[in-house]
């Protein structure tokens, strides 16, 4: 059995998929692990049982994120290994998942505090994650081309994760708490 463990990045490099080498803190390594860990977050999401409607939704959604992290750890020049490509009708399925949950919730009348019951929490913490992974790909993308519908898909999915913030609530029967500017 192979070990989990190589000992090549003790030294603060990492092999992506063609063989090169980067620093850990190269802006690809960080876009993808950005998006390896919203991946962990969509998979909390998926165990809490306020979500078990959209387990499916969910475990879809992960498998899109892993297809992200592979061709996001890819060498575009050096790979020669065939990578799934993200589909366009990932980002029209998020779409309408988005427009059928705007049907279900009230108008937005106010900006609104996260919180309120710890399913909306964590939903609320993976959009954050999902936003800070939109911005590490935009940077790699200003560096070096990166497919747009990575940076679409990442997108609508911090879209669809607000939204599904907002369904909880009312699922929940859990008034959003709105943000009151006040003087300190």
């Amino acid at each position: 059995m192979a070990r989990i463990y190589t000992k090549t990045g003790d030294k603060g490099e990492t092999s992506i998929l063609g063989g090169t080498r980067l620093p850990k803190s190269h802006i690809r390594i960080e876009a993808y692990g950005n998006v390896d860990e919203l991946n962990a977050y969509i998979g909390l999401l998926r165990d809490l049982p306020e979500h078990s409607a959209r387990k499916d939704i969910m475990l879809d959604i992960q498998n899109k994120l892993f297809v992200i992290g592979s061709l996001l750890a890819a060498d575009p020049e050096r790979n020669k290994m065939e990578l799934p490509p993200l589909e366009e009708d990932a980002i029209t399925k998020l779409e309408k998942l988005i427009d059928d949950i705007n049907e279900r919730t009230p108008p937005m009348r106010y900006f609104i505090l996260p919180g309120g019951h710890l399913s909306i929490s964590h939903t609320h913490v993976a959009r954050c994650v999902c936003r800070r992974a939109e911005r590490a790909v935009v940077a790699l993308h200003q560096q070096q081309a990166v497919d747009e519908r990575i940076i679409r898909f990442l997108n609508r999915l911090s879209d669809y994760l607000f939204a599904l913030c907002r369904l909880l609530h009312v699922e929940l029967n859990i008034d959003e708490t709105p943000w009151k500017p006040s003087k300190l």
